[in-house]
């Protein structure tokens, strides 16, 4: 898939993306890893694809106690996302991508919301390496 390297095909494709604005933190974590992996500017202008991306960031209770103290959380994040080809307003592909992670509320709260923090910033990750895999795989087809 990446054969040439930096001039290969794929590697031109996903230079020719712009990814939008996403709104809130994990829009920004999201926005920054693609934009990392694409190696250019997220706002950038003038490409021939664009990329629309609504996230569902969500966090839920799952272990609870006798008291109905929760003991162990789950943090959901979710893309919907478009490429969309810019010359023509087709829509190139239209997906989704997603991930979750556990951890375990203790008395400290500092802790908790580090924990949901340090979550947050690897689901991130983990979602824009699903998107920017299809992406590749899609123009990669299309060539």
């Amino acid at each position: 898939m990446y054969a040439g390297g930096g001039s290969g095909t794929v590697a031109r494709a996903l230079s020719d993306v712009s990814i939008s604005p996403i709104e809130g933190q994990s829009g920004w974590l999201v926005r920054n890893a693609i934009a990392d992996r694409l190696g250019k500017d997220p706002g950038a202008t003038g490409t021939r694809y664009r990329l629309d991306i609504r996230l569902e960031d969500r966090v839920e209770g799952l272990g609870q106690l006798a008291n109905d103290a929760i003991t162990r959380e789950r943090r959901t994040l979710r893309a919907r996302y478009q490429l969309i080809d810019q010359q023509n307003g087709s829509v190139v592909l239209d997906a989704t991508a997603g991930s979750d992670a556990g951890f375990d509320v203790v008395n400290s709260e500092y802790a908790v919301i580090a924990a949901e923090q340090t979550a947050l910033e690897n689901l991130s990750q983990e979602v824009a390496d699903q998107i920017v895999t299809r992406i590749s795989i899609k123009l990669r087809k299309a060539k």
